[in-house]
């Protein structure tokens, strides 16, 4: 697939082709769906606590007398049904981790990332470096590409400089390009990458011949059958 690169102008400088394997896949839902979800799970800390009857401070003495006062039955001052007592069912802390294939994380990646291609919200850059951290730069370069509400940048190494330069700008978030994650890119409406950050992209996530698996390539034994 042929695709434009642009420089910091905003301008077309050239075009690249770029692999079908990680660009140009069809969009699977029902897995990239899970694979958010268990990302956003994974996420959680679940140290959530509250406290039961058993763990709330308070006297064990019963209040009143059992008989004659008119009222219901009451002993502990601790009981959920009071007011300071303990919680019914609250939450007590856990592990939200979910575990899904490698195959299925990495086929959701490539839809997402497919999906980018097929909507027009990917944009290639030649390179993007700078000497000094300028957010005012950024901007301009961000505007130049119509991309200055909502943006993921991706490069293939950590740029300071690049890092500060959009740290302060609201909707724009800088990433290796090797940190790709289902949530990020579903979160901002255009992604802006290297053309090394797309080259690595497609060294981690395209399909290599060697890996087998179903859904690796067929071989042709065509040949091997005929002679």
């Amino acid at each position: 697939m042929q695709v434009p690169v642009y420089n910091l102008a905003g301008e077309i400088v050239a075009q690249i082709e770029i692999s079908d394997q990680v660009f140009a896949v069809p969009f699977n839902e029902a897995v990239v769906h899970q694979v958010m979800v268990r990302q956003q799970a994974n996420a959680r800390q679940g140290t959530a606590s509250s406290k039961t009857r058993g763990e709330v401070a308070g006297s064990t003495r019963k209040l009143f007398h059992q008989k004659g006062t008119g009222s219901a039955r009451a002993g502990s001052i601790k009981s959920p049904l009071r007011r300071g007592g303990g919680i019914i069912f609250g939450p007590k802390p856990r592990s939200y981790r979910q575990a899904i294939p490698k195959k299925m994380r990495r086929l959701a990646l490539r839809c997402v990332l497919s999906a980018k291609v097929r909507d027009k919200e990917l944009i290639i850059l030649e390179q993007l470096k700078f000497e000094q951290p300028k957010t005012k730069e950024m901007l301009r370069i961000l505007a130049a590409l119509g991309m200055d509400f909502s943006a993921l940048i991706a490069t293939t190494e950590p740029e300071e400089n690049v890092i500060k330069s959009a740290r302060n700008l609201p909707g724009i978030k800088t990433t290796p390009a090797s940190l790709l994650n289902i949530v990020d890119i579903l979160s901002y409406k255009g992604l802006l990458m290297t053309v090394a950050a797309i080259r690595q992209a497609e060294e981690l996530w395209g399909q290599k011949l060697s890996e087998g698996g179903s859904d690796a390539p067929l071989p042709d034994i065509t040949a091997s059958v005929n002679n």
